[in-house]
């Protein structure tokens, strides 16, 4: 279902919004909590007869609503609809969800209006298929066990699994591998362990020969990661958003999970893979539950990515139109009627 809000007097170039619903397919269930619908904010912008878009998923642990970002975008509307460029937008919006919608938009906007594609744009020769993880929520032992056993029959060989009740991680930990034992295994905590729980539970990873673990401890909470014996990489998600926050994990993390959503934007996404990189930091590429066209603009950071987790689409029980190609676990990179 769409909502479409008040659209503004035409311009020049005119910045509209959507608020759009899509059921997922059974429930998305981690750390935090449980929900069985995507409910996304889509940034429209026209300019001579001709429309750019760009998704992004509102998350309340970073403090959004679908009312504040949609709020938030009405409040650069004045400044876009002049003209703003992707560099000026930096500065009117804050890092988050609002943000990212209007710069993909305005990527897309510039790719139809040029007839260069984005990932041209941005400076890549093309941009190859790339393989996803595929997401296991948070359940019972048993249950991640037989959903771990069905991605694989479909051909998708990395999971994610969704973890952070540390009384039954290990046991999961150990359902998963018994399940999937030739899987690429990615743990994410989603800040729902404590210190106490990291010896047994990095030795639970160890075991099953788990490949990263994702944000184990609470964002404030992960300076007690400095110096801590890791014997298995850890991922930064929660704890870092854009390029500014990098440089303080140097000594906690391995690895940080870029997600345009957090950074505002794939101008600041590509900025921040380039300076992790040079900082040694491994990158994970990662995504919101949300359509393609959320997706799209991400898959300009596979390159550079160790690992890619966009499977946002896969998790819906439907996708919008001309949306991603996905054959197993290999996500093809977006048509031009899509974005970019």
């Amino acid at each position: 279902m769409t909502e479409h809000l008040p659209l503004h007097p035409p311009a020049r170039r005119v910045l509209s919004v959507t608020v759009e619903r899509f059921p997922i397919n059974g429930s998305f269930t981690i750390a935090r909590g449980s929900r069985t619908e995507a409910v996304v904010v889509v940034a429209h912008l026209a300019e001579n007869g001709v429309a750019g878009r760009g998704e992004c998923v509102p998350y309340a642990r970073y403090g959004e609503s679908i009312d504040s970002v949609v709020a938030a975008i009405g409040a650069a509307r004045a400044a876009v609809e002049a003209g703003a460029s992707r560099q000026q937008l930096l500065a009117l919006l804050p890092a988050g969800a609002a943000r990212n919608a209007v710069d993909c938009a305005l990527w897309d906007l510039e790719a139809k209006l040029t007839g260069a594609p984005a990932h041209v744009l941005a400076g890549l020769d093309r941009i190859r298929p790339a393989t996803t993880a595929f997401t296991i929520s948070l359940g019972a032992a048993e249950v991640m066990a037989a959903g771990a056993a069905a991605a694989i029959e479909a051909g998708r060989p990395v999971l994610k699994i969704k973890l952070g009740a540390p009384e039954g991680d290990a046991a999961r930990i150990r359902a998963v591998r018994n399940a999937a034992p030739e899987a690429t295994l990615l743990v994410d905590a989603n800040e729902g362990w404590r210190l106490a729980d990291l010896p047994r539970l990095f030795d639970a990873c160890a075991g099953a020969d788990v490949a990263l673990i994702e944000q184990p401890l609470p964002a404030a909470e992960d300076a007690a990661l400095a110096g801590l014996a890791r014997p298995v990489p850890l991922c930064a998600d929660e704890s870092v958003h854009t390029r500014e926050g990098l440089a303080a994990l140097r000594d906690r993390y391995d690895a940080v999970n870029i997600k345009l959503d957090k950074a505002g934007g794939l101008t600041e996404a590509l900025a921040m893979a380039r300076e992790a990189g040079d900082m040694g930091f491994g990158l994970m590429v990662g995504c919101m539950v949300g359509t393609s066209l959320a997706m799209a603009p991400a898959m300009l950071l596979t390159p550079r990515a160790r690992f890619v987790d966009l499977d946002g689409p896969l998790l819906l029980a439907h996708d919008r139109e001309h949306g991603l190609v996905y054959d197993g676990a290999v996500v093809w990179p977006p048509e031009r009627a899509l974005w970019g």
